[in-house]
């Protein structure tokens, strides 16, 4: 089989498509498949320039047979929409090697089209977006080239066509974007694989979280219809951990399954009241959400699952907004904790930790719940007590060890050894997990909560009061809990230390910063108004134009767009035939040249060579005679000449200056008048 059935320069187009189609998914996929992907697109590549073979059928067997084997020993029977969407990677990689005519270009075309929807399953942020739309462009760019090898100038010109194309098709697609009807999914699987996300755990071992702070990356964004609270005030829990086994926290009752389903990613449209916020959650693989104390749902894509806390219906493996109203501030009347509860927040392990139990025992006789829980603080305030986000590593009886030697830790460590002595004193409590803080985002418009605002405090249960939130950290390092963990980091010099090529890292620079908060508001905005653009939405905003419209009329708006595009396609096609818009550059320019001799006066005649018409012309108005036998000779050496130098633009834009200056001279002669406007 010939292999420059397909032209190099097509070839290395579809390539460079793969490659750009590959770099939104570099995290999600295993090294090893993309090392095979590049190898076997390369391999392609050099059987193009003659430097291998590509393999006979049982060597491509083989190699298929390995790249599969390790597929499924690295899978371990787990099924879901991303190892599904892994395994088609490897797929397109395998086609790269039986790649050999047209007909194969095509088919790994349409597979790379469809790859690139695959992308948007995993990555919605606008730059990686910007990203799929440049690899399909470059695909559409091969495919003119294997169309018309020969053209010169085939890159500018194909990037030109495509951007003429887009001017012309986006007024329609802006259209059937806005009104065709957004209908919901009967049915849809979770992407979730199990593979980990950087977000919070339900689990919580000393230095969990302190890991976790060195990202900056977006964990949710907040839009405000009233006054943003005090920084000091941004506690957004998430969830509460009850259990103490060993060293590590984590929920004596485990989420209950969710059989897969549907969840609405735009929940809560419309103009936001005074006492409510707008929640644009990034992707976790969990079905917690974050809200502040005393928050009530008010969208209908969450709901309250007890204890302060909410859900979703299924694990958000997408970005999800959500809404929020904010409630009573007011702190409920007496309340009884009741047993099966108070029992649920004083378990302990039997043994571990002596010298704590002895301190909370000897405060539990003297002081009262409250004031045993101001004492606590107190001594954190007191003593030389450290916030580190390079805390040592603890040894057996690590609440001991941190209370009483080390006196250095990160919130986890403070919480959790609070929660311990709390409740070896006998008052509930339990810890609690979300984040802390929040910064403005550009123009100040809404909050950036970002993984380095995650953090743990403790609720106790004092009666009248009910569950009161301790935290530890604002009594040892308050600078962490008033202006964030940036101004609490700075003497140590630990902030985001890992993270080299971060903007929140390089706060001096204001440049950095500016630019980092215009991105986010470009990717903010394409996040809620582009991706977010589901049925409420679209619902919401077609109640606000006049009348009011429904379904039932998006529907007929629909259709009128889709019509009037088909008819309007049809008139441009019909004009183009009888224009000759369907010929190539040279055949417009002959047809333009037709058109001049008959408005002079000299019509065309069949099988007619351009030498004899031209002499006709030249006969009838002798003011363009040396153009028009100018014109003839360019034609017939056009003719003749090779099939590369046909496809020259120069010829073709002399014989367009020839057919211009013949123009120019029949309406100085004054007897033709004008000629019209050449095509």
């Amino acid at each position: 089989m010939n292999l420059l059935a397909i032209p190099a320069g097509a070839l290395l187009w579809l390539i460079g498509s793969f490659t750009l189609l590959l770099l939104p998914q570099w995290n999600r996929l295993p090294w090893w498949l993309i090392a095979a992907c590049v190898a076997l697109a390369s391999w392609r590549w050099l059987a193009q320039r003659g430097r291998v073979r590509l393999p006979g059928r049982w060597l491509k067997a083989g190699i298929m047979l390995v790249l599969v084997s390790v597929y499924v020993a690295t899978v371990q029977g787990r099924f879901t929409v991303d190892t599904a969407a892994s395994f088609f990677v490897l797929s397109v990689g395998l086609k790269w090697l039986e790649t050999r005519s047209a007909r194969d270009f095509y088919v790994l075309f349409f597979i790379l089209v469809y790859l690139a929807a695959v992308n948007f399953l995993f990555q919605q942020d606008i730059m990686w977006a910007l990203l799929t739309f440049c690899a399909v462009g470059c695909l559409l760019v091969g495919v003119q080239i294997l169309n018309a090898p020969d053209l010169p100038g085939n890159f500018r010109a194909g990037w030109k066509r495509l951007g003429l194309l887009l001017l012309k098709t986006l007024p329609i697609v802006v259209l059937l974007f806005v009104f065709f009807p957004r209908m919901a999914p009967l049915w849809s699987v979770p992407l979730v694989s199990g593979q980990a996300r950087s977000g919070i755990s339900d689990t919580m071992r000393p230095g969990d979280i302190s890991n976790l702070v060195q990202s900056s990356a977006t964990a949710f964004r907040v839009t405000f219809g009233g006054a943003k609270p005090e920084y000091r005030d941004r506690y957004w829990r998430g969830l509460i951990l009850d259990y103490l086994d060993g060293e590590t926290w984590r929920q004596l009752d485990d989420e209950p399954f969710q059989a897969p389903g549907r969840v609405a990613i735009d929940g809560g449209v419309g103009a936001l009241a005074e006492n409510e916020y707008d929640v644009l959650m990034a992707p976790t693989d969990q079905r917690w959400a974050f809200a502040l104390k005393n928050s009530v749902v008010a969208s209908d894509n969450i709901f309250h699952v007890g204890e302060g806390l909410f859900r979703f219906g299924r694990p958000a493996d997408s970005p999800v907004r959500y809404r929020m109203a904010l409630g009573s501030d007011q702190a409920p009347e007496a309340q009884i904790l009741d047993p099966a509860q108070r029992y649920r927040y004083l378990q302990l392990p039997d043994k571990g930790n002596p010298r704590t139990r002895d301190l909370a025992e000897k405060m539990a006789a003297d002081l009262k719940p409250a004031e045993l829980v101001n004492d606590l603080m107190q001594r954190f305030r007191e003593q030389e007590y450290y916030y580190t986000l390079r805390p040592p590593v603890m040894p057996e009886d690590g609440v001991d060890a941190l209370l009483f030697e080390e006196k250095r830790g990160f919130c986890a460590h403070y919480a959790g050894a609070a929660t311990f002595l709390f409740r070896a004193a006998g008052i509930p409590a339990r810890v609690v997990l979300g984040y802390q803080g929040g910064d403005a985002g550009a123009g100040g418009e809404y909050l950036i909560v970002r993984q380095y605002d995650a953090h743990a405090w403790v609720e106790v249960w004092l009666d009248g009061r009910g569950w009161v939130r301790v935290d530890p950290t604002s009594a040892i390092a308050p600078d962490r809990i008033e202006y964030g963990l940036r101004d609490a980091m700075e003497e140590e010099g630990s902030f985001l230390e890992h993270d080299l090529i971060s903007f929140q890292r390089y706060a001096d620079f204001a440049a950095l910063q500016w630019i980092s908060l215009q991105l986010d508001r470009v990717n903010y905005q394409w996040q809620r108004w582009i991706v977010g653009y589901q049925g409420q939405s679209q619902m919401d905003l077609m109640s606000r134009l006049p009348g009011g419209m429904g379904m039932k009329e998006l529907g007929y708006i629909t259709a009128g767009i889709v019509g009037v595009a088909l008819l309007i396609a049809g008139i441009a096609s019909g004009l183009a035939l009888r224009t000759g818009g369907s010929q190539d550059a040279f055949g417009r320019v002959l047809g333009a040249w037709h058109r001049l001799c008959e408005q002079a006066g000299v019509p065309v005649r069949s099988g007619e060579t351009p030498k004899v018409q031209a002499e006709r012309l030249a006969l009838a108005r002798p003011a363009v005679a040396e153009s028009a036998r100018t014109f003839a000779r360019a034609v017939n050496s056009h003719y003749y000449s090779s099939e590369s130098d046909r496809h020259n633009n120069a010829d073709v834009q002399r014989l367009q200056r020839l057919l211009k200056a013949m123009k120019r001279q029949l309406r100085r002669d004054g007897k033709t008048g004008s000629m019209g406007t050449m095509k």
